[in-house]
């Protein structure tokens, strides 16, 4: 049984959750591409500002799916070191993937900003969405580049997510913000009707209404 229509359905209901919370002084970074719809619904409901924060994952050379790490703005990657020893990777032989996954992010920056600087975090109560949480990954280099940025507050919030995730990321965040966390969670898409992947323009389209709104 699916949980959500679509991502708007998701947002809704998480802005709903964040609502009651009356945070001070929020602003809301979305982790594109899939994230920005659920923020975009979040930002409207809390008159707070929209921004994108591009992280990426790294996948093994073997299963790029498979996420060993992940990347965020200019930091070093974040890697999974229980990951790496069981599937027998070192650090520098992934130094292609990151070179990779660190040139797409820039490419994903400077489209959906073109040329915007990021929105300053100090003092401010940061909202990191996503549209849902598994393994913690790009979460993980998300929430640590944010916590680099001196926010006065980080919150992780996720319309779903695995139990296992949301432990994890709680030692990251402040407060990680899951209305459902079902044991079998499995995969993300799995509890939504609609999961189509976005495209660039579905962001760009995201980021203008968040800023006409």
């Amino acid at each position: 049984m699916t949980l959500f229509r679509d991502r708007g359905h998701a947002g809704r209901e998480l802005a709903r959750e964040l609502r009651s919370r009356h945070e001070k002084d929020p602003l809301v970074l979305a982790l594109p591409r899939g994230g920005v719809t659920v923020a975009q619904e979040v930002a409207r409901a809390l008159d707070a500002p929209l921004d994108v924060l591009v992280a990426r994952k790294i996948g093994a050379p073997f299963q790029e799916e498979l996420g060993v790490g992940a990347l965020c703005g200019d930091d070093p990657p974040v890697f999974d070191d229980w990951a790496l020893n069981r599937l027998g990777l070192t650090r520098s032989a992934l130094e292609p993937v990151v070179a990779r996954e660190r040139a797409e992010l820039r490419r994903r920056e400077e489209l959906y900003r073109h040329g915007r600087p990021a929105l300053e975090l100090g003092g401010r109560t940061v909202i990191v969405v996503d549209d849902g949480l598994a393994t913690g990954a790009t979460a993980r280099a998300a929430l640590r580049w944010t916590r680099g940025r001196s926010p006065a507050r980080v919150l992780l919030a996720v319309p779903v997510g695995s139990p296992e995730g949301v432990e994890l990321m709680s030692r990251e965040a402040d407060e990680v913000i899951c209305p459902h966390r079902p044991r079998d969670f499995m995969a993300v898409g799995l509890w939504y009707d609609d999961f189509q992947q976005l495209t660039d323009a579905d962001v760009l389209a995201a980021l203008r209404t968040g800023a006409e709104g």
